[in-house]
């Protein structure tokens, strides 16, 4: 499903972020992209949804080139992915059924179905009884929960989560993992970036190791 051949990304001013990738994601794993702050972690997962394109190499989704995709088509590639960043990117001033919602009406879709889905994905993260509750009234791992409600509510095959529990104490970080082993356990793929593998590494089939940029280890955890 997911494959990088050879891949390096240097941003201007700056050595290489990662440096001749190569590696295979296959439909349905649950992956943790683990190593140390700066090495290139968060760079690995926004080449995967095309957020950053390589400077050199090849990355594949679903047989796709994201290097030769037009800027117009990354939209509507994008959609196969649910993203959900260490800093939430909430908006505080919708509640918490208005941010949920967003991507559902931005695919198109409105009324009772998309209301549906949104109150499904805030059940599925525990947040069903706050839906009318604003952002900045939950704790931390409530407004992670959100995200990740938001991100999945598009029912999307590919879940991506950058450090989803860097912020969060031991019990809300279990919380959280529970939730994406959910996710997987449906078919979901899960790949997650941390520097934390501890209480994490036994819910995933496989752990990408970097450190500075170069991939180090591939090793399994089944």
């Amino acid at each position: 499903m997911i494959k990088f051949d050879q891949v390096t990304k240097r941003y201007p001013g700056s050595d290489e972020v990662l440096k001749n990738v190569s590696l295979n994601i296959e439909a349905g794993e649950f992956v943790l992209v683990t190593g140390h702050s700066g090495a290139g972690k968060s760079t690995l997962l926004k080449l995967i949804a095309a957020i950053e394109r390589p400077t050199s190499g090849t990355v594949l989704v679903a047989n796709q080139n994201i290097s030769k995709l037009k800027s117009s088509v990354i939209p509507y590639m994008r959609r196969r992915f649910g993203l959900v960043f260490q800093d939430h990117k909430l908006l505080y001033d919708r509640n918490c059924f208005q941010n949920v919602i967003l991507p559902l009406h931005i695919n198109g879709i409105n009324g009772v179905d998309a209301a549906r889905r949104v109150r499904a994905a805030l059940d599925k993260v525990g947040l069903l009884h706050k839906e009318k509750a604003m952002p900045i009234t939950l704790s931390g791992g409530e407004q992670q929960r959100l995200a990740i409600a938001r991100a999945v509510v598009s029912r999307p095959s590919i879940l991506i989560a950058d450090e989803p529990t860097g912020n969060l104490d031991a019990s809300y970080a279990a919380d959280i993992m529970a939730i994406f082993n959910d996710f997987n356990q449906v078919g979901v793929t899960v790949i997650t970036a941390t520097h934390d593998v501890q209480g994490m590494a036994k819910l995933t089939n496989r752990i990408l190791h970097l450190s500075n940029g170069e991939l180090q280890s591939k090793s399994s955890t089944s």
